[in-house]
């Protein structure tokens, strides 16, 4: 089943949210730090997905408009696309280059997967509603 996040990601393959064990997670963590998403190898309980909630850090600041909305994802949303969004996919999009050059082909491809096609992800969500 997919889970869309309110900006897009698609959490049902994101590694943060898929990792069970320690070790997986601490991949994680280790593939952020390569790839500029973090600047040091964190812990796992930092790089462990808690689920898109108020009281969790949102590097978009998406996840406070859409709960305020009342919507799950920014593709629900009528002003989409907005300023904001479209800063977020822009934002989002300066990672890929890095990711090309220090991931493995899987690595990319589920990366890519989870975060790169944000804005398809939304247009679909968008599209349903119109």
């Amino acid at each position: 089943m997919r889970t869309i996040a309110a900006c897009g990601n698609n959490c049902s393959v994101c590694p943060r949210y898929t990792a069970i064990t320690d070790k997986e997670l601490h991949k994680v963590a280790v593939l952020w730090k390569s790839i500029g998403y973090r600047d040091v190898v964190v812990s796992n309980e930092e790089i462990k997905c808690k689920g898109c909630t108020i009281n969790n850090f949102c590097r978009y600041n998406i996840v406070k408009c859409s709960t305020e909305r009342g919507i799950s994802n920014c593709g629900m949303c009528e002003d989409f696309p907005c300023t904001v969004i479209k800063e977020t996919f822009d934002k989002t999009l300066k990672f890929e280059p890095k990711c090309k050059r220090v991931c493995s082909d899987e690595e990319y491809r589920i990366l890519e997967e989870a975060f790169f096609n944000k804005k398809e992800n939304l247009n679909k969500y968008n599209k349903e509603i119109k």
